[in-house]
């Protein structure tokens, strides 16, 4: 079997180990023309997320809860069928998951701080709003053109 390309970095020094990926085969639908009915183009891996040891386990709970949609048993299935070569879309399905897992893995976003509306922009809205009642009192019969 050849080797994948390169190790796929999640995120820091944590990458996908070659040794618990597993690779399906099957024909694809994609581009390819007569070539398309003979070869097995298409590629799918799978990653056991919930038996993993190369994820910390903070990253893998973090992961197993946010992709609990996409997950049967415990696995992450990765399809990809863009490219005519096999070679090239089990290149584009690792990087895939590799991403997938990176941004499921990520540490939540800090929580909003809510901050009181600046002087600068109340002073302004009172403004808006007498300049325009001072329009509207131009209008009227009483203070204005008859």
């Amino acid at each position: 079997m050849e080797r994948m390309s390169g190790p796929y970095v999640i995120r820091g020094s944590v990458s996908l180990p070659e040794s618990e990926l597993r690779w399906r085969f099957s024909k694809s639908s994609g581009p390819g023309g007569q070539h398309v009915n003979t070869s097995d183009s298409q590629v799918e891996v799978l990653f056991d997320l919930g038996a993993t040891r190369a994820l910390p386990d903070v990253w893998k709970e973090r992961a197993l809860d946010r992709l609990a949609g996409r997950l049967h048993n415990g696995v992450l299935a990765v399809r990809a069928s863009e490219h005519r070569s096999q070679w090239r879309n089990r290149e584009t399905a690792a990087r895939r998951l590799a991403s997938l897992l990176a941004e499921a893995s990520a540490p939540p976003p800090r929580a909003r701080r809510p901050r009181g509306t600046p002087r600068r922009v109340t002073e302004r809205r009172l403004a808006d709003k007498r300049r325009r009642a001072e329009v509207k009192r131009g209008r009227s019969r009483r203070g204005g053109w008859e």
